[in-house]
């Protein structure tokens, strides 16, 4: 059967709303160095939570543990579904990580079989309906991160996890993504977890911001400002200078900074 398509061309999954994320007293140690320690943290269906902190605060350590691509050193993390199937996760990487022998086309469909014309609605999505054909040395930064995210997403997963997804791109580049993100996210809700360096991205997209610090959570700041009206509200700004004066004095404290 053909995928349904809201306004935006994305296939709709009208019974996966998203996964609930459960963790309970997470931990990852790297020899004697626990990067997370003790960490809980419940994240509801649906909810489009961003990670920001330091380098090496375990942000990334974190998406890892939550894909099963890690195992914690202590604690449990437990994806709960909507449905009779376990929940499915899917990962986006800084690197788009395509093959370069494979179109783009054939890049979404990495892995699937029989879905070559839901991978061209979603290449359609991302604005790519003309480049399925295009090897990705032809195509842009920003271009192949969208092919990246149309492959994540061909998996209806219930829990999208983004690793700095946006981080390689240019400022103009970065914003189109953002709102290209934001517009699909709303057209098929689905759990997300972002990590970024950049506090706007994170406030503009999310629901909720924690700040991960000293291996926990430091900060749980919920965003109820209305979306598609943020960049530039007074209260966005705010938040912005404060989340940038708690991940500026850790860092001015440490031992030797300057």
């Amino acid at each position: 059967m053909a995928p349904q398509l809201p306004p935006s061309g994305v296939p709709v999954t009208p019974d996966r709303a998203g996964a609930r994320l459960s963790l309970e007293g997470v931990g990852r140690r790297y020899g004697d160095r626990w990067v997370l320690k003790d960490l809980d943290l419940e994240v509801e269906p649906g909810s489009f939570v961003s990670f920001l902190g330091p380098s090496g605060a375990g942000k990334s350590t974190l998406l890892r543990i939550v894909a099963g691509l890690e195992q914690p050193s202590s604690g449990t993390a437990r994806l709960h579904g909507s449905g009779p199937r376990p929940p499915m996760a899917r990962m986006m990487f800084q690197e788009d990580r395509l093959l370069p022998w494979r179109s783009a086309e054939d890049n979404v469909l990495l892995g699937v079989r029989g879905r070559r014309e839901e991978a061209r609605a979603l290449l359609d999505a991302v604005g790519l309906a003309d480049r399925g054909d295009a090897w990705p040395s032809a195509l842009s930064g920003g271009q192949r991160q969208r092919v990246a995210l149309a492959r994540a997403l061909l998996h209806h997963p219930e829990l999208l996890l983004l690793d700095e997804p946006f981080g390689a791109l240019d400022a103009i580049t970065r914003i189109a993504m953002q709102r290209l993100l934001e517009r699909m996210w709303l057209d098929q809700p689905r759990t997300v977890l972002l990590v970024t360096h950049d506090v706007e991205e994170a406030l503009v997209l999310s629901d909720r911001v924690l700040v991960l610090a000293d291996g926990s959570v430091g900060r749980d700041l919920s965003i109820d400002l209305p979306r598609g009206d943020r960049r530039g509200h007074p209260r966005l700004v705010s938040w912005k200078e404060e989340l940038l004066s708690d991940l500026v004095e850790p860092a001015s404290a440490a031992p030797g900074a300057a």
